[in-house]
């Protein structure tokens, strides 16, 4: 396994019983990247993710976390923060924010100092001496994600941190997560909102079925659709329609298509040269959303938009 990941995994299989929550999942975490792990509720996400920290060990496949081939050696040095939240409601944020540290190492006076600081950065400073049972869930949400970077992890492992937040404490978390980024931590977070994978991620795996229907860098995972032509014309007919693939659909006066393989230079001859009298014209580049339709399936996808926990 090559040090230039924080993580790497290979052919990662768990069985709970007669059923199979990861069934071959390789994937591999560039040092300082910001990763992604979508799937649909109940893929194995939760699964694989436990796997990779050291928290449950796999039925079969081997993993490594910052350099270590026993994860929980590296434990000290990752951040998680997991699915089910949970705080202690009498505690001050302070006091849970260095509690938190504590379970990773860090002196309980050190935390508090840091603790003080990180709810200051986040406009929280103000609820610092105040028990957790007076925030709100996006405030209680943003100190137990403090508690989770506090000392300092050069690993930090999100599972579903976006789940339960509102548009504002989501663009908040996702500021967040940049700027750890940016200051050299390795950021792994899972999700069944595609769009925070879009906005955020170099890389990402879809998990789907237990299994990775992809693993890689999220151009390429785009690159495996052909750009969309959109095409309104003046004229309603004539030699130019020739020029259209056979699969270009017209609705409401608009083409839509995709871009043909010998690119848009032959296209717009054919256009001008056959009298179309092009009014629009753009080339888009698909979505990570269609490049996970097209990967995983329609079925998996629409299991993305429900919002039930996820038990694997």
């Amino acid at each position: 396994m090559s040090t230039s990941y924080a993580v790497e995994a290979h052919d990662l299989v768990k069985d709970f019983g007669d059923t199979r929550a990861v069934d071959g999942v390789s994937l591999a975490v560039p040092t300082g990247s910001i990763y992604g792990i979508l799937g649909p509720n109940g893929a194995g996400k939760t699964t694989t993710i436990r796997m990779l920290l050291g928290i449950i060990d796999p039925s079969s496949g081997t993993r490594q976390l910052l350099g270590r081939d026993k994860p929980l050696d590296a434990a000290q040095e990752v951040g998680y923060l997991p699915e089910e939240r949970g705080l202690y409601p009498a505690m001050t944020c302070v006091d849970a924010i260095a509690f938190m540290g504590a379970l990773r190492g860090l002196p309980l006076r050190e935390g508090k100092r840091r603790a003080v600081g990180l709810l200051g950065d986040h406009n929280l400073g103000d609820w610092a001496r105040k028990p957790i049972r007076n925030l709100s869930k996006g405030m209680a949400q943003t100190v137990q994600l403090l508690g989770t970077i506090v000392h300092k992890p050069k690993l930090i492992v999100l599972d579903e941190p976006f789940s339960g937040l509102d548009a504002i404490n989501q663009g908040k978390l996702e500021d967040l997560i940049r700027r750890e980024a940016a200051g050299g931590a390795t950021i792994i977070f899972s999700t069944h909102v595609i769009a925070h994978a879009e906005r955020l991620c170099e890389r990402v795996a879809i998990i789907a079925g237990a299994k990775v229907a992809f693993e890689g860098e999220v151009d390429e995972a785009r690159g495996k659709l052909r750009p969309i032509v959109r095409l309104k014309t003046r004229a309603a007919d004539g030699p130019w329609r020739s020029a259209l693939p056979a699969t270009a659909r017209l609705d409401n006066g608009d083409w839509t298509f995709e871009l043909p393989p010998s690119g848009p230079e032959p296209l717009l001859k054919a256009l001008i040269d056959g009298g179309a009298g092009i009014e629009t014209l753009s080339i888009e580049r698909p979505g990570l959303h269609d490049a996970f339709v097209a990967i995983a399936g329609e079925a998996a996808a629409r299991q993305m938009d429900e919002p039930v926990g996820e038990a694997a």
